[in-house]
């Protein structure tokens, strides 16, 4: 087998050789695979063979596919009882849009077979979920919150788990999910009794405590690099002043022909920030945070990828897990403050050995974040001059619309909401407190 280097794309490992199932192999092909990435050469022989897998990549490597031709293969082998409505497998991903992302890719791999995929998330399309989970699911693809919404309401039971898949893991931790992941997985059938496999593009100790908790003498696999981001992404670091930051980031993507680009910043005040300057200067632009709702999301993200949205600003919830291709530049409006975020977010470019770019401000707010990144990646990013002579003049962008809050009346000048039925004096505030407290019972 070839050396194990992010670099490489592809190993020399046929699909062909791993003896999968007409039917699994059929969807292979559909998806146009041929050759293994490194982590997919690494962790499928052991995975195929029944063993507990735990793998660490890259973000772009090709994890997803490698857990769901397990999951296929193992299924296919083992139909099991026909009028079973309960899942087989579970797959637990940290955000909607990964999910999203991961039954997507169900559906074109195990195209050739009759197992049925369910999704349960949050944010949307609660009634319509939960009659399809009602209905019967082969494997069940979602977040932790919403499986657990259902699971309590009796929709479906996890006894009949066979393979377990817990992808992102480390980003299961960054956003507080551990009590949830425990809950889930002390009610699958015993360790020794079901398939457990966790991927993630780090292991670190709080992961492998909980492989080992709940997981069956984990092979613990890891795709060797001499460099944490990969070769392919030509980095670069401007130093500009803040007022100079939306100017820098408009020259920039003027200069950029034909590309995909994402834009990351900190904040969601900060994405629509940008949106709206870029839009007023003639840059068609959109903006994705935890603030946009669930469907007016995965319409964006759809755009985007379609090409008819060029440029996409967004927080970490488009770092990790999304499968966005042929994404040309990566621009850190902000620099992350984790740099494990960064290795995140410029892996959103020359995925599956492709070749990107990555720009980065290290501007006043953020630039004491570098010297943890570049001693995290293992070297200096290059830097390049602001050139402040050439910064564009920018045409100012309209005030971001006022957000009424539903269900609430104005406020009043005092900012504070007037009570049902008229206006709140002092003469009234101490009667309608006694009113609340009620008789206070003898003796007390």
């Amino acid at each position: 087998m070839p050396e194990n280097n992010a670099s490489k794309p592809l190993t020399d490992i046929a699909f062909s050789s791993l003896d999968l199932l007409p039917a699994v192999q059929a969807g292979v092909s559909n998806a146009g695979f041929t050759y293994c990435t490194p982590i997919q050469a690494l962790t499928l022989p052991p995975a195929l063979a029944g063993r507990d897998v735990a793998g660490q990549a890259q973000t772009g490597t090709g994890k997803t596919a490698a857990f769901l031709l397990v999951i296929l293969q193992r299924l296919l082998s083992d139909p099991g009882d026909e009028a079973r409505r309960h899942p087989r497998s579970l797959v637990l991903a940290p955000t909607r849009e990964l999910a999203l992302q991961i039954h997507k890719d169900a559906l074109l791999l195990g195209g050739h077979t009759d197992l049925n995929f369910g999704l349960a998330y949050g944010g949307v399309d609660y009634e319509k979920q939960r009659k399809a989970l009602e209905a019967g699911v082969d494997v069940l693809i979602g977040t932790p919150g919403r499986i657990i919404d259902y699971f309590k309401q009796r929709v479906f039971n996890l006894r009949h788990i066979e393979v377990m898949v817990l992808d992102e893991a480390d980003r299961m931790f960054d956003l507080g999910f551990i009590k949830d992941i425990r809950y889930v997985l002390r009610r699958l059938p015993p360790r020794d009794e079901r398939q457990s496999l966790m991927f993630s593009a780090t292991l670190g100790q709080r992961v492998l405590e909980l492989a080992y908790e709940h997981m069956n003498e984990p092979d613990l696999l890891q795709v060797e690099t001499d460099q944490v981001t990969a070769d392919n992404v030509a980095q670069s670091v401007y130093y500009p002043a803040n007022p100079e930051k939306l100017p820098l980031l408009v020259k920039i993507l003027r200069g950029i022909e034909d590309g995909r680009i994402m834009v990351f910043a900190n904040t969601r005040n900060a994405t629509d920030r940008v949106e709206r300057s870029l839009n007023a200067n003639g840059i068609h632009a959109a903006a994705m945070s935890g603030r946009v709702p669930q469907k007016r999301r995965q319409t964006l993200l759809k755009s985007f990828h379609d090409g008819e949205i060029p440029v996409l600003v967004a927080t970490d919830v488009a770092a990790r897990g999304l499968h966005i291709p042929d994404v040309t530049h990566v621009i850190n409006f902000d620099l992350p403050q984790d740099a494990e975020d960064y290795v995140h977010r410029i892996g959103r470019t020359a995925r599956l050995g492709a070749r990107g770019e990555a720009i980065s401000f290290a501007c006043e707010n953020y630039a004491f974040h570098l010297p943890e990144i570049e001693d995290y990646i293992g070297y200096s990013i290059p830097m390049m001059p602001v050139g402040e002579e050439t910064l564009p003049e920018l045409v100012k962008a309209p005030p971001a619309p006022r957000r009424e809050r539903r269900g609430r009346p104005p406020r009043g000048g005092s900012g504070r909401r007037a009570p049902r039925g008229g206006s709140d004096t002092a003469a009234d505030r101490p009667r309608r407190r006694r009113r609340r407290r009620g008789k206070r019972p003898a003796g007390s």
